[in-house]
C-alpha cells in the first residue's frame, strides 16, 4: 500500500517531468527555427518540406553533438581497448527516427512539430535511405554498430562513403530496371567531413631492395577523406563513430598535359582517382575480380589502418609510454574485426606498415598482427569466395603480394611440420591456388592471419569446420567459433512497430529494449485474453496501414483479413523465390479447378533486388510479375489470392512490411543460408515462419519449440545424401501431377502469352541444372503450406504461436551477439555504461 507521502512524491516527479517536457518542446521549437533561418537561410514563407526535414535533422543532431564529443573525451581519458569493425557495406537506412528514439526525444520533437503545424511523419519520409550495402551483411554491420554503442564499447565502424549506394529498383513491364541511387543529392545532415585527417593511399609502383629493407616506390597516390557519422547508444549518452572514406585526388597535376596546353584533360584525369568511392558494387554472394573492387577494398583498409595507428600513438599515454611506441601493447588496445573477406587486405597492409615503416622484425609483426585480427565468414557458396588474380595484385599492390607470399611460406612450413609429405593437404591449405590463373584465396589469408574465425549460425559454423575449411580446422581448431547473428531491437521492434511495442511495455515494462531476453516473460501471457487481443489488434492495424499503402502504390486492393505471406530478401537461386512462385501457381490452379471451394485468402508479397548481371535472378522477378498479372486480374480468383512484387525493397520498406507480416518465408536449400537476419526480424514482430532447417531457422526453432514454426524439406545431411546418389528433377516432375502442371504452364507460355518462350531458360535450369533441388522439396513445401492454412483458420491459436515467437526472440538480439564477440574474441567486457548527459557534470567533475 502506497503512503500519502509516496503518492505526493510521485505527483511531484510527474510534475517535474511535465515541466521538463514543456521545456524540451520549447527548446526544440527554438532550435528548429534557428536552423531554418541560420543553417538553411529560409523562413516559413519560402521553406519547402525538405527544408523542414533538414531543420529537424539538424535540431536532433544538436542533441547528439555534446554527447558525441563527451564520449570521445571519455575514451581518451579511460584509454580502453578499442574495437574497429571493418566492412565494405553499411546498410544504415534512415537516421532521424532511430536517433530520436535512442536519445529519448521523440515525443518532444513530435509535439514541437505539431505545435509548428508540421507533420513529423511526412518529414521523416523525405530522408534518403543510406543504402551503402547489398543486403544482410551490410544491415548486420549497422545493427552491430547500434549494439556496440548501447553496450558502451569503444567501437568504430570503418567503410567507404559511396557516392551511389545500392541501385534504386524500378519494375517496368514486369522487369527489373536499375537506376542510380544518388542518396547524397540533397546533402547528408548526419555526417561531418574531417579534412584534417585526410590520409594518402598508394597504388601501382614497384618494390626496391634497400639497405634498410623493402621500399615501395613510384606509386600513385589517392587521398582518403574521412566523413564521420554519429552512432548513438540507447539512452546511455554514448555516441560512437562510423568513419567512411571518400576518395579525393591529389593536388598535383600531370605537368605533361600543362606543357601540351591541355589544362582540361589534366583536370579530368586528376578526377579519375575519385571513382574509387563512386559506387557500391551491387553483387551479393558472387565474386567478380574487378580492378576497381580491389582498389576499393585496399583503399578502405590502408586508410583505416593508418587511422588506427595514429589514434594508438596519439592516445593519452602514447607519446610518453615507450611500450606504446614499440607496438607491444597494440593487441591489448586494438581489436580489428574483418566483416567477411572484403577487408582482408588489412592483414598484409598492417604487416607492411610494421615491417617497412615501423622497423619491426617479421616475427614481431606477425605475432602482433595475428592477435589483433579476427575474421567473420558469411557464406558457404563457392562462387562468393574472393580469389584475387596474382597478376592483378602484382600490378596494383606489388609489395602486398610479396608479403602474402611470405605469409604463405611460413604458413606452409607449419603445415609441413604437422603433416610431413602430405602434398595434397599442402595444396588445399595454401593461400595461393596454382591451377589455372594463379590466384590468392582471401578466405585462407583471413584464417591464417587471424586469431579467431567465426560463422554466423551454429549450423553454418559446423559446415565451415566440416566442409569448406576442414583442413584449416584440423590445423588450428582453437581458432574456430560460432557467433549467431542478431538484430537490434531498437530499430526492429521499438521503432518499426510502436503498436506492438506499447502492448508489450504495458505488460512487462521497457527493460526488453536493452535486455531482449526479458520478452520471455510474455510466455506467461498466452492465456491472457486481453494481451492476446492486444497483439492481434497491433497486427491488424499494421496490416491495414500496409494494405492502404499497397493500394496507393500498386493499384491492387488487398484484403487486410487475408494472410500476409511475405518473402523479402536479395533475389538468388539459393533463397528459392522460385519455389515460392511455384506455390503461388499451385494455389492458383487449385482455385481455378474448384471455383466454389473454400480457400484461406492470401496476399503474397515478394520483394528484393537482383544483381544487375544475374540473368537468372532477373528472370525469376519477371516470372513472379507475370504470375501476379494473371492471378490479380482473374475474376474467378477474386481476393482469395493476390500477388504483389514489392518494388525497391530497402530498410525503410522493411520497417513497414515486417510488422504487418503473418507468415515469413525462409525457404533456402538446407546448408546454403549462413544465418539470415530477416527471419529474426519477422519472428520478433510476431510473424510465424515457414522454413527449412537452415541457418538461424534451426536455433529459432530450438528457442520457440517445433510446434511454433512450420518446418519442411530436406536437412543438410539429406541434401548431401541426395547429391551423392544423384538428383534427377525428372523423377519428381513425372511423379507429381501438381508440380508437372505448374512447370508445364511456365514452359508453355501460360503466364507469358505474348512470348511463350520467355521462361524456357528457367525451366531448363529446374529440369537439368538445379543446384538447389527445388523439386525435391516441392511436395513437402506444399503440404506444409496446407498446414499453415489450417492454423490460420484458428485465429486464437495462431496468435498464441505469434506470442511464443516474440517471447522466444531474446537470443536474437545483436546485443547478445556483440557481447559474445566482446568476451570471446575481442577481450572486451560490455560495460552497459551510462555516461553523464550534456547538462550533467562529468564523473571526475562530480567528484
Amino acid at each position: 500500500m502506497a503512503t500519502p507521502q509516496s503518492d505526493l512524491d510521485k505527483r511531484k516527479q510527474i510534475s517535474v517531468r511535465g515541466i521538463a517536457q514543456v521545456e524540451n518542446v520549447s527548446n526544440v521549437k527554438k532550435t528548429f527555427n534557428r536552423h531554418l533561418h541560420y543553417t538553411l537561410v529560409k523562413d516559413r514563407n519560402v521553406s519547402t518540406p525538405r527544408d523542414y526535414y533538414f531543420a529537424l535533422a539538424h535540431t536532433v543532431r544538436d542533441h547528439l553533438v555534446s554527447r558525441w564529443i563527451r564520449t570521445q573525451q571519455h575514451y581518451y581519458e579511460k584509454d580502453p581497448k578499442r574495437v574497429y569493425y571493418l566492412s565494405l557495406e553499411y546498410y544504415m537506412g534512415r537516421s532521424l527516427s532511430n536517433t530520436m528514439i535512442n536519445l529519448g526525444i521523440q515525443s518532444a520533437c513530435d509535439e514541437a512539430l505539431y505545435q509548428l503545424g508540421l507533420d513529423i511523419e511526412e518529414l521523416e519520409e523525405l530522408e534518403e535511405d543510406a543504402g551503402l550495402g547489398n543486403g544482410g551483411l551490410g544491415r548486420l554491420a549497422a545493427c552491430f554498430l547500434d549494439s556496440m554503442a548501447t553496450l558502451g564499447m569503444a567501437a568504430y565502424g570503418y567503410g567507404i562513403r559511396y557516392e551511389y549506394g545500392i541501385f534504386a529498383q524500378k519494375i517496368r513491364n514486369g522487369e527489373q530496371v536499375e537506376e542510380p541511387d544518388d542518396w547524397l543529392r540533397y546533402g547528408n545532415p548526419w555526417e561531418k567531413a574531417r579534412p584534417e585527417y585526410m590520409i594518402p593511399v598508394n597504388f601501382y609502383g614497384r618494390v626496391e631492395d634497400t639497405p634498410k629493407g623493402k621500399k615501395w616506390v613510384d606509386a600513385q597516390t589517392v587521398f582518403a577523406m574521412p566523413y564521420d557519422s554519429p552512432i548513438p547508444g540507447y539512452k546511455n549518452n554514448v555516441v560512437n563513430t562510423m568513419r567512411l572514406w571518400s576518395a579525393k585526388s591529389p593536388c598535383n597535376f600531370n605537368l605533361q598535359f600543362f606543357n601540351d596546353g591541355d589544362y582540361i584533360q589534366a583536370v579530368l584525369d586528376r578526377n579519375l582517382s575519385e571513382n574509387i568511392s563512386r559506387v557500391l558494387y551491387p553483387n551479393d554472394n558472387f565474386f567478380e575480380g574487378k580492378e576497381l573492387r580491389l582498389k576499393q577494398e585496399y583503399f578502405m583498409c590502408a586508410a583505416t589502418l593508418q587511422d588506427i595507428i595514429r589514434r594508438y600513438k596519439s592516445s593519452k599515454f602514447g607519446s610518453s609510454n615507450p611500450i606504446r611506441t614499440s607496438f607491444d601493447a597494440f593487441p591489448e588496445k586494438v581489436a580489428i574485426q574483418l566483416n567477411d573477406t572484403h577487408p582482408s587486405m588489412a592483414i598484409p597492409e598492417l604487416m607492411r606498415i610494421f615491417l617497412d615503416l615501423e622497423g619491426l622484425t617479421w616475427a614481431q609483426a606477425w605475432s602482433i598482427s595475428t592477435r589483433v585480427f579476427a575474421y567473420t565468414n558469411h557464406t558457404v557458396l563457392p562462387e562468393a569466395l574472393e580469389r584475387w588474380s596474382v597478376s592483378m595484385l602484382e600490378h596494383i599492390l606489388p609489395r602486398h603480394l610479396q608479403i602474402i607470399y611470405e605469409i604463405n611460406h611460413h604458413h606452409l612450413q607449419n603445415v609441413a611440420k604437422k603433416w610431413p609429405g602430405d602434398m595434397g593437404r599442402m595444396s588445399r591449405l595454401s593461400l595461393i591456388e596454382e591451377h589455372g590463373d594463379k590466384r590468392v584465396n582471401m578466405a585462407h589469408l583471413c584464417i591464417v592471419g587471424s586469431h579467431a574465425v567465426n560463422g554466423v549460425a551454429a549450423i553454418h559454423s559446423e559446415i565451415i569446420k566440416r566442409d569448406i575449411f576442414r583442413d584449416f580446422y584440423e590445423l588450428s581448431p582453437e581458432k574456430f567459433q560460432n557467433k549467431t547473428n542478431g538484430i537490434t531491437p531498437r530499430r526492429w521492434l521499438l521503432l518499426c512497430n510502436p503498436a506492438l511495442s506499447d502492448a508489450i511495455a504495458e505488460r512487462i515494462g521497457e527493460d526488453w529494449v536493452v535486455h531482449l531476453d526479458e520478452l520471455a516473460k510474455l510466455k506467461n501471457l498466452t492465456k491472457d485474453a486481453a494481451f492476446v487481443r492486444a497483439v492481434q489488434t497491433a497486427k491488424q492495424e499494421n496490416k491495414m496501414r500496409l494494405a492502404k499503402q499497397l493500394e496507393e502504390e500498386y493499384k491492387v486492393k488487398v484484403n487486410p483479413s487475408s494472410m500476409f505471406d511475405i518473402q523479402v530478401k536479395r533475389i538468388h537461386e539459393y533463397k528459392r523465390q522460385l519455389l515460392n512462385c511455384m506455390h503461388i501457381i499451385t494455389q492458383y490452379n487449385r482455385i481455378k479447378a474448384n471455383p466454389g471451394g473454400s480457400f484461406v485468402p492470401r496476399t503474397i508479397m515478394i520483394g528484393g533486388k537482383a544483381a544487375p548481371g544475374y540473368h537468372t535472378a532477373k528472370q525469376i522477378i519477371r516470372l513472379i510479375c507475370a504470375v501476379a498479372n494473371v492471378v490479380n486480374n482473374d475474376p474467378i480468383v477474386g481476393d482469395r489470392l493476390k500477388v504483389i512484387y514489392l518494388e525497391n525493397y530497402r530498410v525503410t520498406l522493411a520497417e513497414r512490411i515486417i510488422p504487418a507480416a503473418d507468415l515469413s518465408e525462409q525457404i533456402s536449400t538446407a546448408g546454403t543460408e549462413a544465418s539470415g537476419t530477416g527471419n529474426m526480424k519477422f519472428m520478433l514482430n510476431g510473424a510465424l515462419t515457414i522454413g527449412t532447417l537452415d541457418g538461424a531457422n534451426i536455433e529459432m526453432m530450438e528457442e520457440m519449440g517445433r510446434e511454433n514454426i512450420f518446418i519442411f524439406g530436406m536437412t543438410v545431411d539429406e541434401v548431401e545424401a541426395l547429391k551423392c546418389r544423384g538428383y534427377n528433377a525428372w523423377d519428381y516432375y513425372n511423379s507429381n501431377p501438381e508440380l508437372r502442371q505448374c512447370v508445364d504452364q511456365i514452359q508453355n507460355g501460360f503466364f507469358s502469352p505474348n512470348n511463350p518462350d520467355q521462361f524456357k531458360d528457367l525451366v531448363n535450369i529446374l529440369m537439368n541444372h538445379d543446384r538447389f533441388f527445388l523439386f525435391a522439396d516441392y511436395d513437402s513445401y506444399i503440404k506444409c503450406q496446407d498446414e499453415v492454412n489450417e492454423l490460420y483458420l484458428k485465429p486464437n491459436e495462431w496468435a498464441v504461436k505469434c506470442i511464443m515467437n516474440i517471447a522466444s526472440s531474446g537470443k536474437f538480439s545483436s546485443d547478445r551477439t556483440i557481447a559474445q564477440y566482446g568476451r570471446e574474441i575481442w577481450g572486451i567486457e560490455p560495460s552497459w555504461e551510462k555516461l553523464p548527459a550534456p547538462h550533467e557534470p562529468k564523473d571526475d567533475e562530480a567528484k
